[in-house]
């Protein structure tokens, strides 16, 4: 097996560190997961960072944006992780995919999308419905920049509906949680391995 995959988990929050965080949780268990198949992994939580709006790879101004994206151009899995907010995803989520949007005209040595090849899955908390279109939402999204998804690529936790319990706050993860996560971790970092030795083609 390789070891030398790596993972990135852009932990979309709206809290900054070091406050509790449900979409901070479930992006480290899906790294514990990624680890055991042999995929070694970090966890940015972007809130904590000056990434400012827009769709250029450096936004100026003390923009912390290319630290980041130096480590997603460096992952071969990309963790993408985010609560629920008013049945979306947060608007620091919708900021990491409008920041990405720039790697549509970003291309390798050979000519191929910059994402091309890298593996993303996404993971989504909260005490509302939504997480399916939140998943649909930032497939798409990951998708047109370049990334693959792999089979059963999301895993999500919702709570019951108005009720104030978070997913941290579990005494322990659900066993279809995770179930799901394994199941994801499992097929990213196949998917991974698979395109690291058969890159997509050159255009």
């Amino acid at each position: 097996m390789d070891t030398d995959l790596k993972a990135l988990a852009l932990v979309c929050s709206l809290k900054a560190s070091p406050a509790e965080s449900s979409s901070e949780l479930i992006a480290r268990q899906v790294l514990d997961e990624l680890a055991g198949h042999g995929v070694t992994g970090e966890s940015v939580r972007v809130v904590d960072h000056d990434v400012r709006p827009g769709v250029e790879d450096d936004m100026g101004g003390g923009d912390e944006w290319p630290a980041i994206l130096e480590k997603v151009r460096a992952a071969d899995v990309l963790v993408l992780a985010t609560p629920t907010w008013l049945g979306n995803p947060s608007s620091i989520a919708q900021r990491v995919l409008e920041r990405l949007d720039a790697q549509l005209s970003a291309t390798d040595d050979e000519d191929r999308p910059a994402m091309f090849g890298k593996v993303a899955v996404v993971a989504v908390v909260g005490n509302e419905d939504g997480a399916h279109k939140i998943v649909a939402d930032l497939f798409q999204g990951l998708n047109d920049i370049g990334f693959t998804i792999p089979a059963q690529g999301c895993t999500y936790w919702n709570g019951e509906a108005m009720n104030p319990v978070d997913y941290l706050d579990l005494d322990e993860t659900p066993s279809a949680v995770a179930s799901t996560n394994s199941t994801a971790a499992a097929n990213a970092a196949h998917l991974a391995r698979l395109l690291r030795g058969a890159q997509y083609p050159a255009g």
